[in-house]
């Protein structure tokens, strides 16, 4: 059997499995639209559930000062808080404001790397949300010398 045969018996079966409904039809991540359609960081928080964000020395970011390139900016999000559901990276100024959303549970320690793509300069936010539906964050101020967006 040569290589053409075994991808044409392959294609084959797996269209049996797609039509006997053993194969998904289309895999999707399952998202909150709205979170990362929102503009500012109160919209995604709301967009989440959670109850307006406060800042909080539980939750820390770690990012460079100066970004030499806005395309790829090393961002870190942790937090000590118990009963987190849900670790956020968010880029104030981007198009999207959400950059990353990391769900939490006990099995998982709270402490996420990252690369953003920065447009600009801009607060970089880590916000931890509760069980709870509290939202409690840490920001910081990230410039952008060469943009990231084409520029």
């Amino acid at each position: 059997m040569n290589r053409r045969d075994v991808l044409k018996d392959s294609a084959a079966v797996a269209g049996m499995l797609l039509a006997a409904g053993l194969l998904p039809r289309v895999a999707q991540a399952a998202y909150n639209q709205a979170a990362f359609d929102a503009k500012t960081v109160a919209d995604v928080v709301k967009a989440l559930g959670a109850s307006a964000p406060q800042e909080s020395k539980d939750v820390t970011i770690t990012a460079p000062d100066i970004a030499e390139n806005g395309a790829v900016v090393p961002i870190g999000a942790a937090t000590t808080l118990a009963n987190v559901k849900q670790l956020l990276v968010l880029v104030e100024k981007n198009p999207n404001t959400m950059v990353a959303s990391f769900n939490v549970n006990e099995a998982v320690e709270p402490n996420f790397l990252t690369r953003a793509k920065l447009g600009q300069s801009s607060d970089v936010y880590a916000v931890a949300i509760t069980n709870d539906g509290k939202a409690l964050f840490a920001k910081k101020e990230v410039k952008v010398t060469l943009g990231g967006c084409g520029g």
